[in-house]
């Protein structure tokens, strides 16, 4: 894992969240909320098929602002970045209206190649800008959809490029990397208790289709692509293991 990816709480430096409205995002949200006194967020809007996730993302940074005092006031400023060139360039099951596959190569045609590497990028030259030394993401390799830029290992050589590049000393930290989507749930819960648990549930969005007309116990989506998939099992096992034996 990359350089003090548990963080330290109170660190008087700042972060910026990438955030796309879903749950690990918003997982990291609050986890970078909990230890640093400045947090800001982007978004990157490219074209993805599951747009609603844009239109949810204001409605939860208004309720983490009125639902967690102690974390209001580190909660700075929202961006939103264009990157429909990324979507143009993409023949995906997230950028393009076709079923949800595997290819030949071994990965679902969900994965959109070089995603998370411009998200990255672009979320540092930001960084840059506004003084921000802490980059958040929720890339995992545990429980994911074996995307590869998802992984530790692109990661660390992301910060590498970037530091070098930049002459720079960012920090991309990676708080879900190594746990599954129970896991997530149980952090979600440890930092800000039942409260932020429904708000992950009820407002954010990760389904692949971009179905908010189906609610279901964890959630709004469809309930059969492989991120509602992984988000219901995820939320059973983490229901399962807090009930009494």
């Amino acid at each position: 894992m990359m350089e003090a990816d548990q963080g330290e709480r109170g660190v008087a430096e700042g972060a910026l969240v990438l955030f796309s409205g879903g749950q690990d995002s918003a997982t990291c949200l609050a986890w970078a909320l909990d230890r640093f006194d400045r947090v800001e967020t982007v978004g990157f809007d490219y074209g993805q098929r599951h747009r609603v996730e844009l239109d949810v993302r204001p409605r939860i940074l208004d309720a983490v602002r009125g639902r967690f005092p102690a974390w209001a006031g580190r909660l700075g400023a929202d961006h939103m970045l264009d990157l429909g060139v990324l979507g143009q360039v993409s023949e995906t099951a997230l950028t393009r209206d076709v079923e949800i596959a595997m290819q030949d190569n071994g990965l679902p045609n969900t994965f959109v190649p070089g995603r998370n590497l411009v998200f990255v990028t672009f979320a540092a030259a930001l960084a840059y800008r506004r003084g921000l030394r802490h980059l958040v993401a929720g890339v995992c390799e545990t429980d994911y959809s074996g995307y590869p830029d998802c992984r530790d290992d692109t990661m660390k050589a992301v910060q590498l490029a970037l530091n070098l590049g930049m002459e720079s000393r960012f920090v991309v930290h990676t708080p879900l990397m190594w746990i599954d989507k129970a896991e997530t749930w149980r952090l979600a819960a440890s930092l800000g208790g039942e409260a932020l648990v429904e708000l992950i549930r009820d407002e954010t969005h990760s389904c692949y289709r971009g179905d908010r007309s189906q609610s279901h116990e964890w959630g709004y989506g469809c309930g059969e692509c492989p991120a509602c998939n992984l988000r219901a099992e995820g939320w059973r096992r983490f229901r399962d293991g807090m009930s009494p034996s």
